[in-house]
């Protein structure tokens, strides 16, 4: 028998203590739930915007961090009571020991899907939806309690004063979409330009390149051979206007140094000028896969300039500068020495365009409207071009190839590279217009 006398008797109101309690605590478990799934700047976005959904939940969070504490407390009450009342149940019922302790096991299994598993699933579904149903509702409760909740609140930064910690120093984490929807709210609000968001959005991307993405590739490297003679390397360099040059021995996947502009010149005009190998500093190789913002800090740790990156067979592949890294973010930089930046992608007339056979193919379908399957592994026009050859043409020619709805004219090809091509849309076929449409 249970430890209280008369224990069937107890059931009703015990039982409708325990009802009572998960009414109130279901309803709290999903709001909490949903309010970590949903961005309060996206909300008030959404609201700002006239969704009505959006503009009930804003109104009534218009105080975050006072709800949260009635979403607690109210939890807290609610969870206390459903103990309480199961082990008042157990103690009530004609069991045994084991009976209770069963009894006290499955109670707590229905508790934790009636007030976490089922609310979870659904505040994660429609979080939305959710809050918009729940909060104002909600909100007259945690008003009610919002008195004690402030006190403990105001006793609580008390007592951290006392510890010498600031209680208004809270970590605040904010998603790079909440960013990102920031910056799209400020650029319709003037508050920041075009440019200013296109940096802040290349800094969030920065971190998802790596050296292979942000290298001047092998074919586009200006090299100088170590025995060059005075008179070549001088017409390099006014040639290119390069501060840096790798210099390789056999070939260029055996770069033995790295020569400056301003240590060549400085030494030309000493009495006893140095050979040139005494004057190259030691190249940095890296790996194709490091990441731009590791190679970042590394360069600026070692204090490089220039890295030069090899493939998985230790060949060359290309070089990456502190230039090449810092554009990734602010765009081009130019100095005086700098040849005027060339259109790739030059729109002729009607469905024509000269495009450069280095042009990327994200940048080219943006600029005809189209799109390129996610297989096409390709990044530039010049390997959509080889890539759907047979063989590799030879300089001069001017071969032709139809791809993804493209004609694609080469019109110079040098040195086993696509220079220019013209590029032309082909007609769509009237079955395939009817599908669309």
């Amino acid at each position: 028998m249970g430890f209280y006398k008369g224990g069937i008797a107890l059931l009703p109101p015990i039982g409708l203590a325990l009802l009572l309690a998960l009414v109130v605590d279901v309803p709290f478990a999903a709001c909490a739930v949903a309010l970590e799934e949903v961005s309060l700047t996206a909300l008030r976005r959404q609201a700002g915007e006239g969704e009505a959904r959006a503009v009930r939940v804003v109104s009534c969070l218009k105080h975050p961090a006072a709800f949260l504490r009635g979403i607690a407390l109210w939890r807290l009450l609610c969870c206390g009571t459903e103990a309480i009342c199961l082990w008042l149940l157990a103690e009530a019922l004609p069991l045994s020991l084991l009976g209770r302790c069963l009894a006290l096991a499955g109670g707590v299994l229905v508790l934790y899907l009636l007030t976490w598993l089922i609310p979870r699933r659904v505040a994660l579904n429609a979080p939305l939806e959710v809050l918009s149903v729940l909060a104002p509702v909600l909100l007259l409760l945690i008003t009610v309690v919002r008195p004690v909740t402030g006190g403990l609140a105001f006793l609580v930064r008390q007592g951290l004063r006392l510890f010498h910690i600031d209680p208004d120093l809270e970590r605040e984490e904010v998603s790079e979409e909440e960013i990102r929807l920031m910056m799209d709210l400020g650029e319709e609000r003037g508050a920041i330009d075009a440019g200013e968001k296109e940096m802040i959005e290349n800094v969030f991307d920065f971190k998802e390149l790596t050296a292979g993405d942000v290298m001047v590739h092998r074919t586009d490297m200006v090299l100088l051979w170590v025995g060059a003679e005075d008179e070549e390397i001088l017409r390099t360099i006014q040639e290119t206007g390069l501060s840096r040059f790798p210099v390789y021995d056999k070939d260029a996947d055996d770069i033995v140094g790295i020569l400056s502009t301003r240590s060549y010149f400085l030494n030309t005009r000493e009495e006893t000028p140095r050979p040139l190998r005494e004057l190259l500093r030691t190249p940095y190789f890296i790996p194709e896969s490091v990441t731009a913002v590791k190679l970042f800090r590394d360069m600026q740790s070692k204090k490089v300039h220039m890295a030069i990156v090899v493939d998985e067979y230790g060949g060359t592949a290309g070089l990456v500068t502190m230039e090449d890294l810092l554009e990734e973010i602010v765009g081009n930089i130019y100095d005086e020495f700098d040849p005027q930046d060339e259109q790739e992608i030059i729109r002729l007339g009607e469905n024509q365009w000269r495009v450069a056979g280095s042009a990327e193919l994200d940048e080219l379908a943006q600029a005809l409207g189209i799109r390129f399957p996610d297989e096409e592994e390709a990044e530039t026009l010049g390997g959509l071009v080889f890539s759907q050859l047979s063989v590799i043409p030879e300089d001069g020619s001017r071969p032709a190839v139809d791809a993804y709805g493209l004609h694609i004219q080469v019109e110079s090809l040098r040195e086993r590279r696509v220079e220019w091509a013209l590029v032309s849309q082909l007609p769509q076929p009237v079955g395939a217009a009817g599908e669309e449409n």
